[in-house]
């Protein structure tokens, strides 16, 4: 029996994650996904972000079912496809979801493996009742990361961190024309359900349609990002001397770029092949692109404005990126610390006076959040409160959600997965004086 081609093309997207710990949404949408039409390349996607979300669940499961047996990865991958489409997708009959894995593991050359498997597959116990399972057995999730989020959230918040990250995150818009109802209207003409955003009046969330199909997507009137990224951008405010200390993949770039069409802004990029990528994507004719590092860049020119959103763990994005769940260590995050600092040191070194500076990560961790600002803040700085740039952001009726108040956490902007309907950030504004 032929494995069908959505099963097979997640079989081998899951496998390069696995070896070369690729990223699932750039296999997601390379050429492994480009042949199959749009149904399996659905059947794909949700089979690929299934398996990760769930991963340690699963395979709690396999290493009970085989006492803790040491795999192959292509059979522990065959065993965690079947066991996600059992659990989880109702749509499947599980008689289909394990042949299906048993021919997955013939074309991986393991026959040998074959009435293993199957044996397996075909005498799965009862799931054990959620009610007897710790949060992060129930949600997935990694003890020691868990245990972090109810210390510094409370049980419940951390609950809700846990259950968001679990499903399929909506896709949210930022619409780029001025005239945002007709935008919206050509959008629902093409096709597209929509809503309103529900933290910035620019955003509007998808409930169904495809957009990268519109006109308005492909001639770049409208942005798929999320609305804690877009609301992360507006804090920057105008300015005539913009610097994004690490732009790629250029979603913020752009919108600083779209509030500020008459500023002159540079994007500076570490890694050039991300700067190839941003340079597709930002359009914008205000924007220049560098290639270097921000801690030492070639000219001594001050900024304005400025917007530090450094590299991460990514805790926030979970629900977008699971399996950074499986990848970080606490140790990571003493790492990226120490290159956090770095480059907010280096970003406020390029503020001029009266200028201002935006920290930001969509981190949870305080290791890269209030941490690095505590570390970092030095004589000729001060704090703002987030509280009266989302005040000014109301006023000026582009932030939609009704309590602002709600969307800071002291000075800080934070927003909370499951808490506020968008991924997590972290934002801190500086003002050098």
């Amino acid at each position: 029996m032929p494995v069908s081609p959505a099963r097979a093309v997640a079989f081998d997207i899951l496998q390069e994650i696995e070896r070369r710990q690729s990223f699932a949404v750039d296999l997601l949408h390379s050429d492994l996904t480009a042949f199959l039409p749009e149904k399996d390349r659905s059947l794909c996607m949700q089979l690929v972000m299934g398996v990760l979300r769930w991963q340690s669940s699963v395979d709690a499961e396999i290493n009970r079912a085989t006492q803790n047996k040491k795999l192959d990865i292509e059979v522990r991958l065959a065993l965690r496809l079947a066991i996600f489409q059992v659990r989880h997708l109702d749509r499947i009959p599980a008689r289909a979801a394990v042949n299906e894995s048993v021919e997955l593991v013939k074309r991986a050359r393991k026959r040998s493996a074959v009435p293993f498997v199957n044996a397996v597959l075909r005498n799965l116990a009862d799931p054990l009742p959620g009610e007897s399972l710790q949060l992060h057995e129930r949600f997935a999730h990694p003890a020691w990361m868990v245990e972090r989020w109810i210390a510094q959230f409370g049980l419940e918040q951390a609950e809700f961190i846990c259950a968001f990250d679990q499903q399929v995150p909506h896709t949210s818009l930022r619409l780029r024309q001025t005239d945002h109802a007709q935008l919206a209207d050509e959008l629902e003409s093409a096709g597209l359900k929509l809503a309103p955003g529900r933290i910035m009046t620019t955003a509007r969330i998808v409930l169904s349609g495809d957009v990268t199909a519109t006109a308005a997507f492909r001639q770049g009137h409208v942005a798929i990002q999320d609305e804690g990224s877009q609301l992360v951008a507006a804090l920057v405010g105008t300015g005539k001397r913009i610097l994004d200390c690490c732009a790629a993949p250029g979603g913020k770039t752009s919108a600083v770029a779209d509030r500020n069409p008459s500023a002159r802004i540079l994007g500076v990029e570490l890694h050039e092949h991300r700067l190839r990528l941003m340079r597709k994507m930002v359009k914008a004719p205000n924007v220049e692109f560098l290639h270097a590092d921000i801690t030492s860049l070639p000219s001594k020119d001050s900024f304005d404005r400025i917007l530090a959103d450094v590299p991460c763990s990514g805790t926030g994005t979970i629900a977008r990126n699971p399996e950074i769940k499986w990848r970080l260590t606490p140790k990571d995050l003493a790492d990226l610390q120490k290159r956090q600092i770095s480059i907010l040191k280096s970003a406020m070194g390029r503020l001029e006076n009266g200028g201002r500076l935006v920290y930001s990560t969509c981190s949870l961790e305080m290791e890269e959040n209030q941490e690095v600002v505590e570390n970092s803040l030095q004589k000729g700085f001060r704090l703002l409160d987030c509280r009266e740039a989302l005040a000014v952001l109301k006023t000026n009726g582009e932030l939609a959600w009704p309590d602002p108040e709600s969307l800071c956490q002291g000075p800080y902007l934070r927003t909370i997965p499951g808490v506020h309907p968008c991924d997590g950030f972290f934002a801190a504004i500086f003002q050098r004086d």
